[in-house]
Order: structure tokens, then sequence, then C-alpha cells
């Protein structure tokens, strides 16, 4: 499981904050607009982490090919250990069986002091060097929206400042680093300082990092909770996009009290319009991943093989939504 999943569900545990609409509408100018949107280049990646898992490199290839997904995870350290000859077996073995790797996690704590943070950031030409030989040029992590300590101003220093030498690191192997947006009031309104929670402020972030190998990591859930709109999301380019987290929101829940660990599979309830968030990343020709991440218990609960099956009939359904496969 990648570094990206499993610290951000611990991330979320620890903090105490993993507890447990529109209708669908005129159908007929719903299957009018996707009839006139672009074909779709985004791959649906199975990842376990974001599901509540842990599995080996080699089970979620399983998975993921039983229940035809077109992606999964890398996983650095699994990949670091492999023999030259292992590492190529490894890929042909993906290229047989038509998968594609979707984003690697930022393996930088930089949310922390500056002693954590320089000890990842020593450590990452290394994992950048061993995505770069698996052919993984998307990074991505999130931003937490509050601070006990800084205020938006220092806060948006220090991030600006730890992320570029993050940034710069990656760039000298041909990595883009993507940025997520947290948006739940409940947590941007927990700490005594609110910090960036909007797409519009991730992008002033991205402008004041200053390097060129930035983007955004798109999530529905947050989109929703930010109040955003297709609009929106079209303001972006293909490339600005590294990748996507797809999941809906429990129903019968008002903004104000929804919370980050706690949402619902892909077009499970219909309270988040799908179909919009959707048809805005096809229509700006986005072509990386996509995957589900729920934070859901019921899901958790379930077998691993039927967690998977799940997951998979939700995405189908939520791309149905706009006319693809």
């Amino acid at each position: 499981m990648s570094t990206y999943q499993s610290s951000r569900r611990r991330f979320i545990s620890s903090a105490g904050l993993a507890v447990a609409g529109l209708s669908s509408g005129a159908l007929s100018q719903g299957a009018l607009a996707a009839q006139e949107l672009p074909p779709r280049k985004f791959y649906k990646v199975l990842s376990l982490g974001r599901i509540g898992f842990e599995g080996s490199f080699q089970e979620s290839v399983e998975l993921a090919v039983k229940h035809g997904f077109e992606g999964i995870d890398p996983d650095v350290d699994y990949f670091a250990r492999l023999s030259d000859d292992d590492f190529r077996k490894m890929l042909d073995d993906l290229r047989a069986k038509n998968l594609k790797l979707g984003a690697a996690g930022l393996p930088v704590e930089f949310r922390k002091d500056e002693a954590t943070f320089n000890e990842g950031l020593k450590n990452l030409p290394a994992a950048a060097k061993v995505l770069q030989r698996a052919g993984v040029w998307r990074v991505s992590t999130w931003i937490m929206p509050m601070s006990d300590d800084l205020r938006y101003p220092q806060n948006f220093r220090e991030h600006a400042c730890r992320l570029r030498a993050c940034a710069r690191i990656l760039n000298d192997y041909g990595q883009h680093l993507g940025l997520e947006y947290v948006g739940p009031r409940t947590l941007w309104r927990s700490g005594r300082h609110s910090f960036l929670h909007t797409l519009s402020e991730v992008k002033e972030l991205l402008v004041a990092i200053g390097t060129n190998n930035l983007g955004v990591q798109l999530d529905s859930y947050h989109w929703y909770n930010a109040e955003e709109t297709e609009e929106d999301l079209l303001t972006l380019r293909s490339h600005d996009v590294i990748t996507v987290d797809l999941n809906d929101a429990p129903a019968g829940v008002s903004r104000d009290k929804l919370l980050d660990g706690s949402r619902e599979l892909p077009a499970a309830t219909g309270v988040i319009p799908v179909k919009h968030f959707l048809s805005a990343l096809l229509k700006i020709g986005y072509e990386g991943p996509i995957q589900a991440e729920p934070f859901n218990a019921a899901l958790r609960a379930m077998p691993i093989d039927q967690a998977c099956a799940a997951t998979a009939a939700a995405i189908r359904k939520a791309f149905a939504e706009v006319g693809v496969a």
C-alpha cells in the first residue's frame, strides 16, 4: 500500500476526525449532454488504501484485473526491493494485463517540525528515482486546511517554501506534484487558524511555489464541500490535474456537518453531482488516474474481494452518468 493512502487514513484517525442532494434531473437532457462530451481518456485505478484495505502489490494487480480496473497504485518500497530483472518482469506483466500505474504519494512529511521535514526531503531523491524508473511522473499530497500554531500568511509561506523544495527535486526526475485542498468545514474550522480549502486558494499556492511541474489533485468530495461548480473545474487544463479522487457524500447531512473521514462510494447517494464533475474532466481532456476514496466504514467491513467489486460497480455507475464506460 502506498505512503499516501496509509498515512492519510492514519492522520485523520489520529486527529479524531474519522467518524462514522441533487436529483438525477431530466434524463433526456443528460443523455443528450453525454452524447456531446468528448471520449474518456482518464482511467480507473484500484487504490486499496483509499478504500480502507492493506494488500501487497501483487494482490492489487490480481484484484484490479479481476474487477475490471485499468490501473493500480505504485508502491515505491516494493519497487525499490526488486532486482533489475524482477523490475523488468513486473513492468512487462503490467503491460500484458493492460494496467497503468497511478499517482504516487509524496513521501515527505512537510506538515510537522523542520527536522521531520528535512529527513523526508533527504530521502526524496531515492524515491523519485525509483518512480522515474517505473515510468511514474504523477506525485500528489494533501494540504491540511487548518493549524493550531500558524496563521494563514505564516502557514502559506511555510507550505510554499517546503513544497517548493519537494517540487524542485521531483522536477529533476521528470515528475509533477499535485496538491489537494481539503474542503469539509468541520475540519478547517477545527483548528485555531483556518488554511486553504478551495481550488482558487490552491492555485495561489501553486503560483507562490513557482516551479513548472505543479498541478492539482482533485477530489469530488472537497469540490462539493467548497461549493464549487463545473465552471470552476473548466478553468483547469488537462495537464493541471495530476490525479482525481471520486466519492459521494452521506445523504441527509448538511455541508456544515460533513466529515472528512466519512464518505460514500461514487454515485451512491446522488448528493454530489458527479455528472458535472466528470463532465468537466471530459471537456478538459484529463488523461490521468481516477480512484474511489470513500473512507467508509461499511465498505471496510466487507471482505476485500467484495469491497473491490462494490468499488468497481460504483465507478462504473458514476461513469454512466456521463455516458462513458
